[in-house]
C-alpha cells in the first residue's frame, strides 16, 4: 500500500474527539431543520398559491404547483446549504433521501391542516 493509502485507512479508524462529535450532531441537526422549515414553507405556500378549496370535495384547483412547490423546495435545499455553509458536498444518497422524506413529511402534514376546513 501507498503511504497515502495507509495514512487514510489510519484516519478513518481513529476514534472521533468530542468536538468532531458535537460539530457533526450540530451539522445533522441544522439539516434536519432546513428540511422541516423548506417543508413547512412549501405547504403553507402550496395551500395558498393553489386556489380556494372546494367545500364539498376539499381539493383545489391548481393542486399541482403544490408538487411542484414540494419540489422546489427539496431542490432549494442544496443553496441554503450552500448560504449557511454546511458541506453539501459530502452528503451521500441516504442523507438526501431523508433531507426529501422530511421536506416531504411536512409538507403534507401543512398542507393536509390547511385544507381541512374545520380547523379554519
Amino acid at each position: 500500500m501507498s503511504e497515502n493509502a495507509v495514512a487514510a485507512e489510519s484516519e478513518m479508524t481513529r476514534p472521533r474527539t468530542r468536538a468532531e462529535k458535537q460539530a457533526e450532531h450540530r451539522n445533522r441537526i441544522t439539516r434536519t431543520l432546513v428540511a422541516c422549515f423548506m417543508g413547512i414553507l412549501a405547504g403553507g405556500l402550496s395551500f395558498y398559491l393553489s386556489g380556494t378549496p372546494d367545500p364539498v370535495t376539499g381539493l383545489q384547483e391548481n393542486a399541482i404547483i403544490g408538487i411542484l412547490l414540494l419540489m422546489a423546495g427539496v431542490v432549494f435545499q442544496k443553496h441554503i446549504f450552500m448560504l449557511i455553509r454546511v458541506d453539501h458536498m459530502a452528503l451521500t444518497g441516504k442523507d438526501w433521501f431523508y433531507q426529501g422524506f422530511m421536506t416531504f413529511a411536512l409538507w403534507f402534514m401543512t398542507w393536509t391542516i390547511l385544507l381541512t376546513t374545520t380547523v379554519l
